[in-house]
């Protein structure tokens, strides 16, 4: 089990996220983060004990910020508003998205500019560590103010309405969370809102597809070098020179990690001499200035992401340092979006190139002198033809879904909220590239080791060859024709869990 993560608003980093939402990592709660929280809360309770006009403790929300709530009514005004939001539909959240936007949304509120009581991230670390989550339809936020559709089904289930599940198991919330001692949450002054107003839903599913990006960052060189070894490609283009010439960051990083992956090749050895070829394709030649700038990009989105893991998202915020309550914006997810957006982007160049290379894999004109599609009998065998059409599939596909969606926007809530970054909508279509570029890489990697095999007794680099070991150990090569979904699922599935990645960081 990885070790507990602890909660103080400040310091929750990616590698903390995966290791609740996927590791299943235990959390607990900082003594210094439930003291500022103590604090902010007592700056709500004096507010309300004054009848101080604050926006979302003694009055309505967005257009109806201008109705003054009297004293007796104010809890109900907080059920209300979970109840009221709780709109969504569409799919519901994996497990590992809710689970982190849970995580999220305790540590924003343990920051302590919320205004709320412990408990309610007390509540959320007991869910979290007991397995239980809610069913988050994952449409109908805009992203502003914050994600409040998802976030209310998620403060829904604090207070024991709706559904749990644990597991594969669902009941009702309040039965659920009876079964392991988690009292349902009373909600107070301004904990209604506290609860919805963030940007936690979008940024859980961000915070994982960057970690996920990465790790296809780095199995798309494995590919790659298996591809181009498969080719008997010349690594002349991955020489440091050729890069620092150019002093891109992200390329220099690319090549090194492909000379690595491609030392010690017999292979290449064979046909240093004699390869009538000048040029390889821009596929496998370029493959630093295109895998390159994806690192870059994943880079910048790790940063954002990131800061915004530990950021107050909130409105309004609490200052107890000056007893104040101030209105604001930082529920605004134009920032995540925007990473987003561009991060979906860079996996699709991924994609696209990943795909070239399996078709110069397949390719009878192209692919110097491996068998027609991967076939010894090709005509009454078609290979790994249909591979090369699903891959082609999934790129297109991933560049219809990398049209931004943070430059869309809808007025909402009377035209109160009228400039929204639509950020939970390219965080689901991230989603899917994400996905999508992993069967792309599943099924180079698949092509690329039968390449390999027609190369033998010849010895690939010393990481392509360990890359071609790994395939080998999930999937046999193809002889006869068979349903190749499942040898790709099993490698895509491989992928997901890091069987590819130890391989990659070894060299």
């Amino acid at each position: 089990m990885p070790s507990p993560v602890t909660l103080d608003g400040h310091s929750l980093t990616l590698d903390d996220v995966v290791a609740v939402a996927i590791g299943r990592a235990t959390v607990e709660l900082a003594p210094v983060a439930r003291s500022r929280m103590l604090r902010a809360h007592g700056v709500v309770t004096a507010l309300v004990a004054a009848n101080t006009v604050a926006y979302g403790v003694t009055t309505g929300f967005g257009k109806l910020a201008d109705v003054a709530i009297p004293r007796h009514r104010l809890d109900e005004l907080q059920v209300n508003l979970v109840r009221s939001h709780a709109c969504g539909v569409g799919p519901l959240l994996p497990e590992r998205e809710a689970r982190a936007m849970m995580l999220l949304r305790a540590n924003v509120i343990a920051k302590g500019f919320s205004g709320a009581r412990p408990v309610l991230v007390e509540t959320l670390m007991a869910m979290l560590n007991t397995g239980l989550y809610p069913p988050v339809p994952e449409q109908g936020s805009v992203g502003a103010s914050g994600d409040l559709a998802p976030l209310a089904h998620l403060a829904l289930a604090l207070i024991g309405e709706g559904t749990l599940y644990r597991g594969t198991d669902t009941g009702d919330a309040a039965v659920l969370l009876a079964s392991v001692g988690i009292t349902p949450v009373t909600l107070g002054p301004k904990e209604g809102i506290t609860l919805i107003n963030g940007t936690q839903a979008h940024t859980a599913i961000a915070a994982l597809a960057v970690v996920d990006a990465h790790r296809l960052w780095q199995i798309a060189h494995l590919a790659g070098a298996m591809s181009l070894e498969a080719l008997m490609g010349s690594p002349v283009p991955f020489d440091a020179r050729i890069q620092d010439a150019r002093g891109q960051l992200g390329q220099a990083a690319s090549a090194a990690l492909l000379r690595e992956l491609l030392r010690d090749s017999e292979i290449r050895e064979s046909h240093r001499d004699n390869d009538p070829r000048v040029q390889d394709p821009y596929a496998l030649r370029c493959m630093p200035q295109v895998h390159g700038p994806v690192l870059d990009a994943i880079d910048f989105c790790a940063g954002v992401i990131g800061r915004e893991l530990n950021a107050a998202t909130d409105n309004p915020l609490v200052f107890p340092e000056t007893q104040e309550l101030l209105s604001g914006g930082n529920f605004h997810g134009q920032a995540v979006a925007m990473a987003l957006d561009f991060l979906a982007i860079a996996l699709t160049n991924l994609a696209t190139i990943a795909e070239r290379r399996i078709d110069r894999l397949v390719h009878p004109d192209f692919n110097h002198g491996l068998p027609p599609f991967l076939t010894r009998d090709a005509g009454v065998n078609s290979g790994f033809m249909m591979a090369q059409v699903t891959a082609a599939s999934l790129a297109s596909e991933c560049k219809v879904l990398s049209h931004p969606a943070s430059v869309d926007t809808i007025p909402t809530d009377g035209n109160k909220e009228d400039q929204v970054p639509m950020a939970m909508g390219a965080a689901w279509k991230l989603r899917r590239i994400v996905g999508n570029v992993r069967n792309i890489l599943a099924i180079e990697l698949m092509c690329a080791a039968q390449g390999l095999d027609f190369r033998l007794p010849l010895r690939a680099g010393r990481g392509a060859a360990h890359g071609h070991r790994l395939v080998r150990e999930l999937v046999a090569p193809l002889g006869q024709d068979r349903v190749l979904s499942t040898d790709v699922l099993l490698l895509a599935d491989a992928i997901e869990r890091g069987h590819f990645t130890a391989g990659v960081r070894a060299e």
